[in-house]
């Protein structure tokens, strides 16, 4: 089994990615909180300054207790820039070619985004490891199982609209995964500094995703 493969099996078991979009000094506290609460795959996006730093230091930190990742890689460079610092995966909201051919060079498991049949079925032909369906909060959970009939060996990890009360739904209707960021990595939490209510969350999403 490639490493790619063992990755993906690995998300495959937890079901769920953490998306930290978060200041240098909040990695530390986020990444304890949603450990705590039982959510081991995290990634870091790149839509915050220092994205590398952040994963190596994370890598660091945290690299035995969980499988951690690289967001938002929107080309090719910043792929790069991700592998190198150590992601262990790498999710993006668009499909950019040159970077899942870079993935599947560096045996690194890419998730790119996609949104209607033609954009998926491109996607995972061209060396998708997993689709990232986003925005699924703008279809709903009925798309998912709709792209599932006719597209059943493609991989699907639904993002954007996933929340605790409906994450079984997504599940059951055919997603391998759920890519969440704001729902579960509250805003307000991070604000006043309360990483207790995000280790509650994650303890929410994950019984919600035993249900199912």
């Amino acid at each position: 089994m490639s490493q790619r493969e063992e990755v993906m099996a690995h998300i495959r078991d937890l079901k769920l990615v953490a998306v930290v979009r978060s200041t240098a000094e909040q990695v530390e506290p986020i990444f304890n909180a949603l450990l705590d609460g039982g959510v081991a795959c995290i990634e870091i996006t790149f839509s915050v300054p220092k994205a590398p730093e952040m994963i190596a230091m994370a890598l660091d930190k945290f690299g035995d207790r969980a499988l951690i990742g690289a967001g938002t890689v929107r080309d090719k460079q910043k792929a790069i820039d991700a592998i190198d610092a150590g992601a262990k995966f790498i999710v993006a909201p668009n499909t950019d070619f040159d970077v899942i051919r870079l993935c599947n060079e560096r045996d690194v498991p890419i998730a790119p985004g996609a949104f209607t049949p033609t954009e998926v079925e491109n996607a995972w032909r061209s060396g998708a490891d997993c689709v990232k369906v986003f925005p699924a909060g703008v279809v709903g959970i009925p798309y998912i199982k709709a792209l599932r009939a006719p597209m059943p060996d493609i991989p699907l990890m639904p993002t954007g609209g996933v929340n605790v009360d409906n994450a079984a739904d997504w599940l059951r209707a055919g997603a391998v995964a759920l890519g969440v960021g704001g729902k579960l990595v509250l805003k307000d939490a991070l604000a006043a500094g309360n990483y207790g209510l995000i280790t509650e969350t994650a303890k929410k999403f994950i019984a919600a995703i035993a249900q199912a």
